[in-house]
């Protein structure tokens, strides 16, 4: 009960970045679940799969419930979400296939190092210079590759990178973030059965689980993300982004310095 307790707790922040950052809340989840499944005697070899494919599922309902408090303010530009969808779809299957043959030490380090390099883009503020347009299809497959493949590895909604890269197009700081929300929600749909396909029929997995999916943490994890999510997205659009991104950041390096030295523990 403990454990489903700090769940909610978990989904309520994850809710609310998602919505005020365009995140996904997996930057979050995944360090969080990963200390919380070793707490819980999760085999050390699995511990950062079913991270991973947790997060990317709760994923699936977080995006929902953010890409539409953000579109009531029409801050979500549709079709570069239609173009790039494939590309993501195509690319996030591919990390979850690459993800499950690498260890949870590797991962740990990839992750780590990913949260740290996030942390200082958001303390330096920065930001590309907006200097082109959104390009063209083919140039939309493969940025959709790029961030599906890294968003499988690290378990995001993948707003980390497509953020930036919508300011680098000239897209405006509010609609960068509600269209990221959306693009978040094939990732979670490719990512979810990616991880739960390849981790079906292995052993040694902790009860509740399908595959690299941990129902009972998903369950707490939604249940509250669902309903502070709209909360986050009100934020962002009242808020100063970049001082806030500033105080997370600090979290951020926290995370990621810890998961780097829990591998050589």
């Amino acid at each position: 009960m403990s454990f489903f307790i700090m769940y909610i707790i978990l989904g309520s922040v994850a809710g609310v970045l998602a919505g005020l950052l365009g995140i996904g809340g997996g930057i979050v989840i995944v360090p969080m679940l990963t200390f919380a499944f070793t707490a819980q005697g999760v085999p050390h070899e699995h511990i950062l799969h079913m991270a991973l494919g947790t997060s990317l599922a709760s994923i699936l309902f977080t995006s929902v419930s953010s890409v539409k408090a953000h579109n009531t303010r029409e801050a979500v530009l549709w079709p570069v979400v239609f173009r790039i969808t494939p590309g993501i779809l195509v690319g996030t299957f591919i990390g979850t296939w690459i993800a499950a043959m690498l260890s949870t030490n590797f991962l740990k380090g990839f992750s780590g190092v990913f949260l740290i390099y996030v942390a200082t883009q958001m303390v330096m503020g920065i930001k590309p210079k907006p200097t082109r347009e959104i390009p063209g299809k083919t140039g939309m497959v493969i940025t959709g590759s790029i961030i599906g493949i890294f968003s499988s590895l690290v378990g995001i909604g993948g707003g980390t990178i497509s953020v930036p890269f919508l300011l680098w197009c000239n897209t405006s700081m509010y609609k960068a973030i509600g269209t990221a929300g959306a693009i978040g929600f094939p990732i979670a749909v490719a990512g979810t059965f990616g991880y739960l396909v390849n981790g079906i029929g292995v052993s040694n997995l902790p009860q509740y689980s399908i595959g690299f999916i941990h129902v009972t943490a998903l369950s707490g994890i939604v249940i509250s993300s669902i309903c502070t999510a709209p909360y986050g997205a009100k934020l962002a659009h009242s808020l100063p982004v970049d001082k806030l991104k500033k105080i997370f950041a600090v979290l951020l390096y926290f995370v990621g310095l810890r998961m780097i030295w829990s591998i050589f523990l």
